[in-house]
């Protein structure tokens, strides 16, 4: 296989599909634009959601990019030599253009022809059917073609070349509903001994690796019934740190060569040498400076929580390692330099991003100190302490386990069922996973009428806004429920009753004037001379959508938007703000509903 650094493996996937008359898009933010069904884009299609659906896509129907996500399940598994926190996801998308042999025809040459993996460490899986849907036979007969091709007689079933799986394993669908459909993954086979007659390319023990994976959308699941989608369209997504892994011939993703710079510092400022708490700082530090770059702040709910965690559990990790001073800022400092030809923002932004994993980690010492004089309050006249009431500290405090354990090994108390700690730990996650679920479920993704009502009278709010306040208001957040609206903006102090109202009043003045809702296409450049602020410019391709809502000579809004729109303003109701709040330094935000 060919050596390639990060940057130009990269640089050879997009060079690969725009050959293939694909058109580059830019990565889009790591906070999605409406926050449309999670906290974070995880995958590179996640931003596509409407054009996937049917939404013309301004630069055409075959696409593909490099797109920056954050997973936060996998937190609890970074440490091990694959899983990041936040990590690039190579894409190319057919828009009801090409669809299986010919998406699968195009990974495999880029993978054989253009990586030069050997073909014999290539293993694939299929969608096997399951209920109503039938076997996934086209991908089953492409791959067996492809295999052929070079010498290999490739054989379905257990340990063999292509694999069949259920849903399961195979298959991607929203739990709401929406475009699924069958998928085919590709795997790299590690050399390592199998972990038994049983292993095969899903097991967890390491001799397989998966590389990358083609969605195939076309059913759309609707009250409980898989119903033909009447279009065909295809979502590949390949992780770039495990293929330039892999390029390098190096054991983890902290070895490959963008990496390398933190982990060997991190490892210098080390007092013990504990591979996977380094392991865990490079990954979280590199993590948080792309959220802070996103304009994310430490705080104690949604995105902000999150960036906190992180921030951390990257402290508890360096206190288990013996690092003496402080080191978020000085590893930070580091991601940015590494990280900075990718993302030029990083570089713009050193140091507000700096500063402000400084500021956390001074709080996180404060609250450190909290926590160890709360657990001497707790175990005086103690001669024991359970495994929970260590929990209940760890995630009260941030006090870590080991920080405690051996204090109380210091003073000769004995910790009874010590088991209770992973017991809680495990109850809290579900209860975390739960409350995602919850949280998750709306959002831009839910292309409802009632969703997509709310989503155009975001566009009246923020125009009615600028017109009360000023023209610095713009869009820093928002949250499409089909319950409500929310709309984040900067604005120095609380709205008065006077300007409540008045920005009620122009919403539903502009309801009750049954405008119409159209768009353009137009140039990036030419459409952002139009419109008065963009939020996330950097994520929008050469060409965008702008939507008018108004006569287009003089319009009530005008934003730059690919999400769904009603077709005149007199569809949506009566409109009423509920509640206004602070959110942050300088952060407003209102909810309101349509009655």
């Amino acid at each position: 296989m060919r050596n390639l650094k990060y940057s130009e493996l990269r640089k050879e996937y997009i060079d690969f599909f725009k050959s293939k008359n694909h058109i580059e898009i830019p990565s889009a933010p790591l906070i999605p634009e409406d926050d449309p069904s999670v906290l974070f884009v995880n995958a590179g299609m996640f931003p596509l959601v409407p054009f996937l659906k049917g939404e013309k896509h301004p630069l055409g129907d075959m696409l593909t990019n490099s797109q920056r996500c954050l997973r936060t399940n996998d937190i609890d598994e970074v440490g091990d030599p694959f899983h990041c926190t936040t990590f690039e996801m190579l894409g190319n998308w057919s828009l009801n253009r090409y669809f299986k042999k010919e998406a699968i025809e195009m990974t495999a040459e880029f993978f054989v022809e253009v990586l030069e993996i050997e073909i014999s460490k290539i293993f694939v899986s299929v969608f096997k059917g399951e209920e109503e849907i039938p076997k996934d036979t086209v991908s089953i007969d492409t791959w067996k073609e492809i295999f052929n091709r070079y010498g290999i007689k490739a054989e379905v079933g257990p340990n063999q070349k292509i694999q069949e799986f259920g849903k399961e394993n195979n298959w991607w669908g929203l739990p709401s509903g929406g475009p699924c459909g069958p998928d085919s993954e590709i795997f790299f086979d590690t050399g390592k001994k199998p972990c038994g007659s049983n292993c095969n390319v899903n097991c967890n023990c390491g001799k397989y690796l998966e590389l990358g994976n083609n969605v195939f959308m076309e059913y759309l699941f609707e009250n409980g019934m898989y119903l033909p989608l009447g279009r065909h369209n295809v979502d590949f997504g390949g992780g770039l740190e495990r293929l330039t892994m892999i390029s390098q011939g190096v054991d983890s993703v902290y070895d490959i060569d963008i990496y390398k710079p933190i982990l060997e510092k991190i490892k210098e400022i080390s007092n013990n040498q504990n591979i996977k708490s380094q392991r865990i700082i490079a990954d979280h530090i590199k993590a948080s400076i792309l959220l802070v770059m996103d304009g994310v702040t430490p705080s104690n709910t949604m995105q902000g929580y999150v960036l906190r965690r992180l921030l951390r559990r990257s402290m508890r990790h360096g206190r288990l390692l013996s690092i003496e001073n402080s080191l978020t800022r000085e590893i930070a400092d580091i991601c940015i330099s590494q990280f900075k030809e990718i993302y030029p923002k990083l570089e713009s932004n050193r140091d507000r991003i700096l500063q402000t994993i400084e500021e956390e980690e001074m709080k996180f010492n404060k609250t450190m100190n909290n926590g160890l004089r709360e657990l001497d309050r707790f175990i005086i006249n103690k001669d024991d302490i359970t495994g929970n009431d260590i929990f209940r500290l760890y995630e009260s405090y941030g006090l870590p386990k080991e920080v405690t354990e051996e204090i109380l090994k210091e003073k000769n108390i004995v910790v009874k069922n010590p088991e209770g700690f992973d017991e809680s730990k495990k109850g809290h996650q579900q209860q975390s996973r739960t409350a995602s679920v919850g949280i998750f479920k709306g959002g831009l993704a839910d292309t409802s009428e009632i969703s997509t009502k709310y989503h155009t009278t975001s566009h009246l709010l923020l125009a009615s806004l600028r017109k009360v306040l000023g023209e610095h208001i713009y869009q820093k957040g928002s949250n499409i429920t089909p319950e409500r609206l929310r709309l984040d903006f900067p604005h120095p102090t609380k709205l008065t009753d006077e300007e409540i109202k008045k920005v009620e009043d122009l919403v539903n003045t502009a309801i009750k004037n049954s405008l119409d809702v159209h768009y353009e296409e137009l140039p990036k450049e030419k459409a952002l001379s139009l419109v008065p602020f963009a939020a996330f410019e950097e994520k929008y391709g050469d060409n965008v959508k702008v939507y008018y809502i108004g006569e287009k000579g003089n319009p009530f809004s005008i934003e730059i938007c690919n999400g769904p729109h009603v077709e005149n303003t007199s569809s949506l109701g009566k409109f009423k703000i509920l509640k206004q709040e602070s959110v942050g330094s300088g952060i407003k935000r209102i909810k309101a509903v349509l009655q």
